[in-house]
């Protein structure tokens, strides 16, 4: 059935993106500080909307609006919805800890606290273990892979499958390039340089490093740098460099490696409340997703296109990029397998969801190892 739906609102999705790419404009949100009571269970009924009536959802993000790619994507998104539909569909957003933590934003979508909500989905890591890997996977795939595995291969459905229990919704709704492997006080040369080190790590990764002797924490972003400064942590990952540089890393922890094995990519999803998003009519959920299709887009070409010119500035401002050994990329490949095959021993959805990824990736080598210059070319 579900495969059904997605070829019927192919045609519309197509349609609604390229409206949607002639009319973005701006729309006056509400200031951040100024949030609105959360809807109770009582008031949903007057929340969601069926066929073309209004709706205005409350949306908090787990990254800051100001933070590029990262954060403004949800931005954009909420814009351009409001912008197609002449103010009709609202995604109101609410910024990071205004009134949902970040890291419990599909728990908050869940017991219908908020109507969406704009995240990573790794963060539900302790309560659904397979998570991490609709999020990003230690050596997993590129971002073009992960797209043609989520809209071609099956991944929605399984994304759909994992969380339509728990009462949410997600739309694939947002895509990075590789984060960086890190800031760090002194040059990594040996795995044994990980060992005791205090890092603030997230998703499968965080579990890696932790195998590898590291003592791992999880902050939100607006923490991070107040936690290095004083040296609560001794390095950090986060996201892209355009975004560490603007929350400071660089200040306190000049080294900055990579390639960034923990999240080859990192994709951002709508999570909506399943009983809402099942009163929409097909053409609003079409609607919604064509947005969120074009953000994915968007996004993703932001991502590469910034990043450049940040790295370019980093020998002027003190800040080292490094690239990370071959021998340590090598035994993190190793330990992340053994985390990986554990955590599918653990869990039947983790091990149904990495089996698909890896049939994927086994059958799109086919083409990836032949279609492409190689790197060094």
């Amino acid at each position: 059935m579900k495969q059904g739906r997605i070829s019927h609102r192919a045609a519309a999705i197509a349609v609604s993106v390229a409206f949607g790419a002639g009319l973005l404009g701006s729309l006056a949100l509400r200031p951040a500080g100024h949030a609105a009571p959360v809807a109770l269970d009582s008031d949903r009924a007057n929340v969601g909307a069926v066929g073309s009536a209004t709706f205005r959802w409350r949306m908090p993000v787990a990254f800051g609006t100001n933070l590029p790619t990262l954060g403004d994507n949800a931005l954009h998104v909420s814009q351009t919805l409001a912008t197609i539909t002449n103010g009709r569909m609202v995604l109101d957003i609410y910024e990071p800890t205004e009134i949902v933590p970040p890291f419990e934003i599909t728990d908050a979508v869940s017991k219908h606290k908020v109507q969406a909500g704009y995240t990573w989905l790794g963060y539900d890591q302790g309560r659904i273990p397979a998570s991490p890997l609709l999020g990003a996977v230690p050596f997993g795939m590129e971002p073009w892979e992960f797209t043609a595995w989520w809209f071609t291969a099956g991944g929605r459905e399984l994304g759909e499958e994992l969380y339509h229990p728990h009462g949410v919704h997600p739309v694939l709704c947002g895509l990075i390039g590789p984060e960086t492997a890190g800031w760090f006080r002194h040059p990594i040369e040996t795995l044994d340089d990980l060992k005791g080190l205090k890092i603030r790590f997230a998703g499968l990764g965080g579990k890696v490093l932790q195998r590898a002797g590291a003592s791992i924490t999880m902050l939100p972003g607006g923490e991070i740098f107040q936690a290095l400064e004083k040296g609560a942590i001794d390095a950090t990952e986060y996201a892209l460099p355009v975004v560490d540089q603007m929350l400071g890393f660089d200040r306190v922890a000049p080294y900055n490696y990579y390639p960034g094995w923990h999240q080859p990519s990192t994709a951002l999803h709508l999570v909506v409340d399943l009983a809402l998003w099942e009163r929409l009519d097909p053409s609003t959920q079409a609607l919604i997703e064509a947005v969120c299709t074009a953000g994915v887009t968007r996004n993703l070409a932001r991502s590469e296109g910034l990043q450049g010119a940040v790295i370019a500035g980093f020998l002027e401002k003190g800040a080292h990029a490094e690239m990370l050994p071959p021998e340590i990329l090598r035994e993190l490949a190793r330990i992340t397998e053994t985390v990986l095959q554990d955590e599918a021993t653990a869990d039947p959805a983790f091990a149904e969801i990495l089996a698909s990824q890896q049939a994927f990736r086994a059958e799109y080598a086919h083409w990836k190892a032949r279609a492409y210059l190689p790197r060094d070319f």
